[in-house]
């Protein structure tokens, strides 16, 4: 290992501290002047623990799990207190003193990994990039561990998926991949940002254990940032609550999930209880009869799907990653024309291809992606983005387009104040509602929402989620809703469709899906929902055979 990078002896005892901060201020530049951020927080971090950091979208939580790493955004700055690491001051540490330290000794696991991967270059290069620039590794054993880690982290076909470019993988294995590129020089600090929101509940418990196995066997300290309490509840031995940029809770975990002490806190505790009231209905919008669809014509991801979507009512389609749920939605947008099969819209047959589609066909069936930052333009104001819908579907100009744009904000609950914002001045949650809006603006019949609130914290997804079930009631439209989350699906369904690699398993009411007697892979879904129980995961991994961390 590169000696400019080798962590002290002391470092390397359990129990001793790592990192040390001591009230930390960040301000942010917006308007013309400096906004606080974090307000004067503290935070120890021992060797082999993991503190997780929770609360609501603006809290801080990312802003204080960089500052450890001592690193701020841009437009950011550290006005007061001290981050310590290990003895080194990274206040103050010179740039390249901290470039030896990322990625090496310290290293960051983002929540979109679709953005943090360079398309251009194939897996592999990525994942032992820092080993090999630190020194820590040659390039044979810097690949041969990175396989080992892709085996570790539950990777499919591990000694070869190195070779595949990022559109190659499903989301939920390029974020595994990422997990590995972080823990290649084996760090002493990892601050997980959201790691496992893009992942399905099995592929969650698989990613779990290993980080937990990896933490524990290497003695590794981890900032674990998440808006889930379940999963934060499985990883973190101790809980801080941030909101405003202020410390409202700290507890050991066990303690916390038990008696919560501030109000706030039991606010989270209490969210996610929405669960909508199931309607049977057999008047089909959308029908998909026996579909097949490939990719480059060789690897099939759709294998004769069968899907009956009623109008008005919301279909959930769940699966775990690669089973074929996006893929589906593809399918019927046109972007992936089927080579098998029908898919028929107000009982017609819909044209297999996008292109070749009418404008008002492709005015009825709109999509919401889960990215609201990529999906939004940031170079566009809300007007333009809202706007062009309104102009391109509906022929809509000038002042009667200024005040469709307005009612429709008034529609998913923001004002006239947001019209000439971009998507960088608004909340991750004020943003997914822009999307939702703009999918309103073509007055469609169907709206595919794919994973829109994986991304958002619990108070925010329960707004959006009660936002889509009232504009439901309001328009008649029509929902299909893709999700890995079973909480999403308890809250708004009337049906659910499950998937396994490329085939559905399963399709019924609410009520008949989630209750007993359930298919085999229905019960492994089901049963791979974290809980609200410490042992969870540890007692699941015992009941599959599998190694406890």
């Amino acid at each position: 290992m590169n000696s400019a990078v080798k962590p002290s002896d002391k470092s390397r005892i359990k129990g001793a501290t790592l990192v040390e901060i001591k009230g930390l201020k960040i301000e942010g530049y917006s308007d013309d002047k400096w906004h606080p951020i974090i307000k004067g927080l503290d935070l120890t971090l021992k060797r082999g623990e993991v503190v997780g950091l929770i609360g609501e979208s603006g809290a801080g939580k990312s802003t204080l799990g960089l500052a450890a790493m001592g690193y701020t955004k841009p437009g950011c700055r550290i006005s007061a207190g001290s981050v310590n690491f290990d003895g080194i001051d990274l206040v103050n540490a010179p740039q390249d003193k901290l470039r030896e330290l990322w990625g090496s000794r310290i290293s960051y696991v983002a929540q979109s990994a679709s953005a943090s991967f360079n398309p251009a270059h194939k897996l592999m290069e990525q994942v032992t990039e820092s080993a090999l620039n630190h020194g820590v590794m040659n390039r044979d054993a810097a690949e041969a561990d990175a396989k080992d880690l892709f085996k570790r982290l539950q990777l499919p076909n591990p000694d070869t998926i190195g070779d595949r470019y990022p559109h190659q993988v499903s989301g939920g294995q390029l974020q595994r991949a990422m997990t590995a590129m972080a823990m290649s020089c084996r760090p002493d600090l990892i601050i997980f940002d959201e790691p496992t929101t893009a992942l399905d509940v099995t592929t969650q418990v698989e990613v779990l254990a290993a980080m937990r196995r990896i933490v524990e066997e290497f003695n590794t300290a981890a900032i674990y940032i998440t808006h889930d309490l379940a999963v934060v509840a499985q990883m973190a031995h101790r809980i801080m609550v941030l909101r405003y940029g202020n410390l409202v809770e700290e507890a050991e975990t066990r303690a916390m999930l038990k008696a919560p002490t501030q109000d706030y806190t039991k606010t989270l505790w209490a969210v996610r209880k929405l669960e909508k009231k199931e309607e049977k209905s057999d008047d089909i919008a959308l029908s998909v009869q026996g579909v097949d669809a490939s990719y480059s014509g060789v690897v099939k991801v759709l294998d004769n799907v069968t899907v009956r979507i009623p109008r008005g009512k919301t279909v959930s389609v769940v699966g775990e990653s690669g089973s074929g749920k996006s893929t589906l939605a593809r399918a019927i947008t046109g972007l992936l024309p089927p080579s098998k099969g029908r898919i028929s819209f107000n009982g017609k047959d819909l044209p297999a291809r996008l292109q070749d589609r009418d404008r008002d066909t492709l005015r009825r069936i709109q999509m919401i992606y889960q990215s609201a930052d990529t999906a939004l333009n940031p170079r566009q104001t809300v007007r333009d983005i809202i706007g062009r819908p309104l102009e391109f579907y509906l022929g809509l100009k000038g002042a009667e387009k200024d005040r469709r744009i307005v009612k429709l904000l008034e529609s998913i609950e923001l004002n006239e104040d947001f019209i000439d914002r971009y998507p960088g001045e608004m909340s991750g949650g004020q943003k997914q509602r822009i999307s939702i809006a703009r999918a309103l603006a073509a007055e469609p019949e169907v709206i595919i929402c794919d994973e829109v609130t994986s991304a958002l914290d619990q108070i925010v997804q329960e707004e959006i989620l009660r936002l889509l079930m009232r504009l439901q009631k309001e328009t008649k439209v029509t929902y299909l809703f893709i999700t890995h989350d079973i909480a999403t699906v308890r809250a708004i369904s009337d049906e659910i469709v499950v998937m396994y690699k490329g085939k559905v398993v399963q399709q019924g009411l609410k009520s008949e899906v989630l209750n007993p007697p359930y298919p085999a892979y229905t019960e492994l879904l089901l049963s791979s929902v974290p809980q609200m129980d410490p042992d969870w995961l540890t007692n699941l991994l015992r009941q599959r055979g599998g190694k406890a961390a």
